[in-house]
This record gives C-alpha cells, structure tokens and sequence, in this order.
C-alpha cells in the first residue's frame, strides 16, 4: 500500500494553523480571567450569579481551547474528540444561557423548571465533573459522580445511606439553578479571595522570583550532608509559600534540585520523595498555603493573619523532620560534605533579585495588619510583584511580552482550580439536600466509640482517601464538607480541628496509591512514582504525627489558650518525638542501627504522644538520655579512634 493511501486510511491530523489559532483564543481567555481576578481584587465582585457563571463559563472555554482532547489524534479518533469537545462547549453555553435567564428568579424556591431545562442543567453539570476528571484525574471525578447518583437514587439504598429521594427537578434546582451548588459558596470564595494568589505565585515565578530562591537555597545549604537535598528542602518550603499547588511546585524546583541530589549519591527515588514531601509541605507553610488561609479565616471565623500564625509552628516542625530525615540518609550513605570552596556563594545579585520575593510578602503581610482585605492584599501583592520584576529583572525589561504569558498560565492555572472548586460545589448542595454529612458523622462516632484518638485516626484515613490526587484547596474543602459535622462532635477547638483536616489532605499529596506529588516528580527523578510515594511518606512520617499534637496541645497553634509550662514540655516532645522517629524510621544516627534499637526509638516516639502525662514524662526522661547515651558513646568512640 502506497504511503499516500496509509495518510488516506489513517485521515489528517487537525490543521496546525487551527490548532495554533485555539490556543491563542485560549490564551487570550485565559488572559481575560487573570485581568478580571485582579479587578475583583480591587474593586470587588459584581453581580454574583452572572459573575460566577461567566467565570464557570471561561474556565470551561480556557480548559477546552488550551488542552483540546482531540490534539495530536488522527482520523476518526481525532474527529470524534473535536466533536466531543464541540458539543461539551455548545452544551455549558446553553446551560449557563439557561442559568442566567433564572438568575431573577434565585429568591424563588417555587420555581418549577421544564423537563429540558433540567437535562440541560444536567448536562452543564457533567461538562464541569468531565473537566474536571480531565484536570485532576478520576478520583475527584469519582467521588462527585457517586454523590450525584446517590442524590438521585439513594432511595433504594440500604436503611442507613437511605434518603427519601430527589427526583431530577429538585436536584437541579440546588445544582445548577441556584448558589448552593457549582456557583455556591466555594466559588464566590475563590473568584473573591483565591484567584488573585493563584494569579499573584503565578506572576511571581514568571518575574523570574523562583529561580532567585532557587539559587538562594543552594547557597545556604551548601555546608550541609545533604547539599541539594537540603536545598530542594528549603526552596519548597519557600516556594510553595506562593504556589498553590503540589505538582507546580515539584516542577518548578525539582527539575534544578533532583538531577542534583542524584549527583550526590542518592538514590532517584529518594531524590523524587525528598521533593515531594518538600512540595507537599509547602501547602502547608504560611502565608498562602494553597490559597486554602483564605477560605478556612472564612469557615472558622478566624482572622487570615491568625491562620498564618496557627500553621507557622506546625510547618515548620515538619520542615525539621524532612531536614533530619535528609541528614540522616546521607549519614547513612557515608556522604561527606562539600568542601568550602566547591560551595555555592551568595552574590550581590541573589540578595537584590531576593527583593522579588521578599517585598511581595511583606505586602501581604503590611496590608493585612492595616485592617484590609486579604483580595486588598493580594492586589498589591501582585502589583508589587510586577513593579519590582520590571525593575529588578533585566530579562523581563527586554522581553515585556512575557507579561502575556505569565498572565496566561495564571489565568489557566484559576481555571483549574475554578472547575474543581465548580465540582466540589456539586457535593456541597448534594450534601445540603441529603444530610451526608450527618450519615458520616455517626458513622465516625459509632467506629470511634467515643474515643477521641480512634474518631481522629478515623477521620485522618477519610482525609487522606478523599484528598487524593486533588489540589490543596479542591482537597481541603471537600474534607471539611464531608468530615464537617463528625469535626464538631469531637469537643476538639474549631480552629485544631480545621487545621487537622487541612494538613491530612494536603498530605494525601504523597500518599500512595495517587500521590500525586509522586507522580509529578517520577519523570524528572527516573523512579517508579509508587515507590517515590512509599520514600517520600517515610521521610515526612513526622508529618503525619504534627496533626495528633497540636490537637493534644492546642497552644502549640500559638492562638488558642497559650500555657507557657505545657507549651514548652510539648514543643520539647515533639521535636525529641520527631528525631526519634526519623531516625528509626531510616535506620541510622551516627552509625547503623539495630532492629531493636530502631523498635525501641519508635516505641519512645509514640508514647511521647500518648497524651497520658506520667507517661509522657517517663519517655521523654529516657529518650534523652537514649540520644545523649547514643551520640555521647559515639563521640568518645570517634574521639578514640584518632591517633
């Protein structure tokens, strides 16, 4: 067969011209949304239901025009995709058409809609949940096409999932046709208060702050065991503070710090794991964390600046566990530092390109204490950034229209959370119409059986299981919906308890088997993502433990009833709890450890946490003087070994 007939049989990919002219059109949608965010941030929202559905409406347009599923296929598959996405986009345009012509009528309850109408919402609701699976995989997917059919047929279910039922009318009402569903709460809050981050981390990369941090952390750390490790460790923590995303962050620092932790002479799955979990804590690191400060001040009542301080502490435990962890591998592998004239310096650049970053935060931080809005600050965050990435930054002054593009990928990167944020609303009005909710809270309460520990182990397994493969925010509130009702049963303060939640979805984010955090870092590091997973829970396990203290000394958040005496002894147990772990958990302290020893360590750890003080005297005493016993014995025996 002749080569022009195979072309014929196969058919003609998509015309490039075409191709090239939908991504601009994407682009300039995507440009549009990132100008509007920073609108709202100044002056504020307008009219809600027609600024929530149009926003809906260029995310779903930004998400289809920038990443068609029917790019790069051939003949009829090609064909199918185009249309496929030809129909999703007609379909959102005639149910938003549809919300809009109702948006009067919101106040109503009464209104009863045509049977078209509520196929029609249906459908725009499918077209959010398939943009979403798009995006973030299927687990967010999943999870909101379960709550939707058990809206609609739960009533056949067994005695304790049972509803009544809701027949499509009425779902729709909630769902598509009022503020209670993908235009509801979570939407409002984020094209208020979220989007304007999203745009300003974005910004503040494109100014070219990122790789300024970059370099500063390699400097910093170049005396150190792990080297780059460490720097991948610091610059997470640094950069995560403005991205509001685990696979962003890995990506934009991994691809400097893994190729160079292998260099090292660490393994790729543990150069893999040491940025995810970096990345992963950078979620959790003030002042931004994910975008989700802002929308927990809202849940929890609390002020953002008392948000931040609560994490602080927190974050950066876990930060002194990831370090220990990173310390103690290269100890292990008998990695010897980098001698001082091979090390990295401090220029007078780095410390003038630092200003990027650092003056941005103060920003924030400035605005916020003077009593004005988090959007306020974020505004002037943005333009601060702007301002000193032009004045700062040769590259950009002699290449402006890079402004285009950075505003691109932050309009898309809102879009994103937008659809997801427009998913999760689906569960929140299915949740208000069936009382989920509730259901998991007796459900929690009967497996818990009134312990306080087993209601919080079981509530720490649903974070990490409905978190997965989820952003921070999306993970954050989809926790607090669903978990919600068992949190308040648990006589836990309000602001713990978020906080607990909060850190176990961002956690999820190296959680086999989705880690997303993981599977971001697996083709840069060469390792399998699953076992870059199982690593990177191993050297932040610390994290896993933070939550369960913080909510047995609820001053250890630093804003809720403050005791200097059992602040101090916890905070000291922790970090002894941390270091015992970390290194059972690895094996070594200055030499090997036995199976006993690494058992006895864990043990100490644990009970450090019990929460019984005569207990948590006694293990404190004694793993003590286990550490001065072990590094004291070492030392002399070093200091013997020495002629």
């Amino acid at each position: 067969m002749s080569a022009t007939a195979d072309r014929s049989a196969s058919g003609p990919a998509p015309g490039g011209a075409v191709l090239r002219a939908l991504t601009k059109l994407g682009a300039g949608v995507a440009i549009g949304i990132a100008l509007q965010t920073v609108y709202t941030a100044y002056f504020g929202m307008f009219e809600p239901s027609l600024h929530r559905g149009a926003i809906i409406g260029a995310a779903a347009a930004t998400l289809l025009l920038l990443k068609p599923a029917g790019a790069g296929r051939r003949g009829a598959a090609a064909a199918l995709w185009w249309g496929v996405d030809l129909a999703m986009l007609m379909l959102l345009a005639a149910a938003l058409w549809r919300f809009f012509a109702a948006a009067d009528n919101l106040e109503n309850a009464l209104i009863d809609y045509e049977r078209w109408e509520q196929w029609l919402g249906l459908g725009g609701v499918l077209v959010v949940l398939e943009l979403t699976r798009r995006q973030f995989g299927w687990p967010l997917f999943a999870v909101c096409l379960l709550a939707l059919l058990y809206c609609l047929f739960g009533q056949y279910l067994p005695t304790f999932l049972r509803h009544t039922g809701f027949p499509l009318d009425q779902t729709m009402q909630t769902l598509w046709f009022g503020l209670q569903g993908v235009f509801g709460l979570p939407t409002s809050v984020v094209l208020q208060l979220v989007l304007i981050f999203i745009v300003f981390g974005v910004v503040l990369e494109g100014t070219g702050a990122g790789a300024a941090l970059i370099r500063i952390a390699f400097s910093l750390t170049g005396g150190s065991r792990g080297g780059p490790a460490h720097a991948a460790v610091m610059a997470s923590a640094i950069f995560g503070t403005m991205s509001g995303s685990v696979a962003a962050n890995v990506v934009g620092t991994g691809t400097i710090t893994m190729p160079l932790i292998k260099q090292r002479g660490f393994s790729p799955a543990f150069a893999g794991a040491v940025e995810a979990a970096a990345s992963t804590g950078g979620q959790i690191m003030p002042p931004v964390m994910g975008a989700a400060a802002f929308y927990m001040a809202q849940l929890t009542g609390h002020s953002y600046l008392a948000i931040c301080a609560a994490a602080l502490l927190p974050s950066l435990l876990y930060y002194l566990g990831l370090g220990a962890a990173v310390s103690l591998e290269a100890r292990r592998l008998g990695i010897a530092k980098v001698p001082r004239a091979q090390r990295a310096r401090l220029t007078r650049r780095d410390l003038i390109d630092s200003l990027m970053f650092v003056i941005p935060v103060v920003v924030i931080v400035l605005v916020m204490v003077s009593g004005r809005s988090p959007a306020m600050a974020g505004f002037w965050a943005v333009v601060s950034a702007l301002a000193l990435g032009f004045a700062l930054n040769p590259d950009l002054r002699a290449n402006p229209q890079r402004l285009w593009r950075t505003l691109s990928d932050a309009g898309a990167a809102g879009a994103t959370i937008v659809i997801a944020v427009g998913a999760i609303g689906v569960i929140i009005g299915i949740n208000n119409l069936t009382g989920i909710g509730l259901k998991f809270a007796f459900l929690v309460e009967t497996l818990s059986d009134g312990s306080l520990i087993a209601g919080l182990l079981v509530m720490a397994g649903a974070c990490l299981v409905l978190g997965m493969g989820m952003p921070t925010l999306p993970a954050y509130i989809i926790v607090v919906l669903v978990m919600g009702p068992a949190i308040r049963k648990l006589g836990v303060p309000d602001l713990a308890i978020h906080m607990f939640v909060f850190y176990f979805g961002v956690l999820s984010a190296i959680t086999p088997p989705v880690a997303l955090g993981a599977f971001a870092a697996a083709p840069i590091a060469g390792a399998n993502p699953l076992t870059i997973g199982f690593v990177a829970c191993r050297i932040a396990f610390a994290g896993f433990l933070i939550p369960f203290a913080f909510i047995n000394t609820p001053g250890l958040l630093l804003v809720i009833g403050i005791e200097p005496a059992r602040f101090g002894f916890a905070l000291v147990e922790l970090v002894l709890a941390i270091w015992l772990l970390t290194a059972a958990l690895v094996g070594h302290e200055k030499r090997a450890l036995a199976a006993w020893e690494r058992l006895l360590r864990a043990a100490l750890a644990a009970t450090l946490l019990s929460g019984i003080w005569p207990v948590e005297i006694a293990a404190l005493i004694a793993g003590g003087l286990l550490c001065l016993h072990h590094w004291g014995l070492e030392g002399r025996t070093a200091r013997q070994a020495v002629p």
